[in-house]
């Protein structure tokens, strides 16, 4: 069963159909990419998904329930966790902490008093944990402000793992990288994923991080679907090639 499903997903701002009956189908463990030109609707999908947006027409489930409509923190409760183009930090706080707020509005008992010191306590252990996953422990007591670009990119995704979500959606985590420091990101998220227990759902404009982290894409073009296979399919598709205006390298 898909952990995520899709079925005729749309969503309009007036005449323009940002996305167009999107239908996708994402398996646990999967590592799906979603790719087009600029303005293809990969955002506005993911904000339709997440809740940001509501949807025009279709439905998206998540394990075999009904999401669309949701505000997002109720989408998040459910196990979604997203990161953005333009990154979104707390500048002052440490990466630890960065990551223990996101831990924390996860977790059950949150907003409660009795209990407090044991959600705090759950908290940075997931916080600590994240940091790890993202090779970022050195940098725990570090304002978030003081780190590099590229490690300021792995602390939002290092927030989103800190929720300890099924679903990990990843909106450009490379933009705006040097090419050393998306080679290193592609590597972290490598190793991350390895083990097959988050399933990952990644925007991304190059191409290279997606032909080297995809299990399989999905491609939209003006908003509509025009291929959904493995890597190497995608790769030899006409239509794709065309959308892409002078194909893949």
């Amino acid at each position: 069963m898909p952990i995520l499903e899709c079925t005729g997903l749309t969503r309009r701002f007036g005449a323009l159909v940002a996305v167009d009956a999107v239908d996708m189908a994402v398996e646990p463990g999967e590592i799906r990419a979603v790719i087009g030109p600029n303005g293809a609707g990969k955002s506005t999908l993911f904000n339709v998904i997440t809740g940001v947006l509501a949807p025009s027409a279709g439905r998206a489930r998540f394990m075999d329930e009904t999401i669309t409509g949701l505000p997002v923190e109720q989408v998040a409760q459910k196990g979604i966790a997203r990161t953005f183009q333009l990154t979104h930090l707390f500048p002052e706080l440490s990466a630890r902490d960065n990551a223990r707020i996101a831990a924390q509005a996860r977790l059950p008992g949150r907003m409660k008093l009795i209990g407090g010191a044991s959600v705090i306590a759950q908290s940075v252990e997931r916080a600590e944990q994240a940091l790890d996953r993202l090779h970022l422990s050195r940098f725990a007591d570090v304002p978030a402000n003081m780190l590099s670009h590229g490690d300021q990119r792995l602390l939002e995704i290092a927030m989103a793992v800190a929720q300890a979500p099924r679903l990990l959606m990843l909106d450009e985590p490379t933009q705006g990288l040097s090419i050393e420091e998306t080679d290193r990101a592609v590597e972290i998220l490598r190793e991350m994923l390895a083990d097959g227990d988050l399933t990952v759902i990644l925007v991304e404009h190059d191409m290279e991080v997606v032909f080297k982290l995809a299990h399989r894409i999905t491609v939209l073009h003006q908003g509509r679907v025009i291929a959904d296979d493995v890597p190497e399919k995608v790769k030899a598709n006409d239509e794709v090639q065309r959308a892409y205006l002078g194909g893949f390298e």
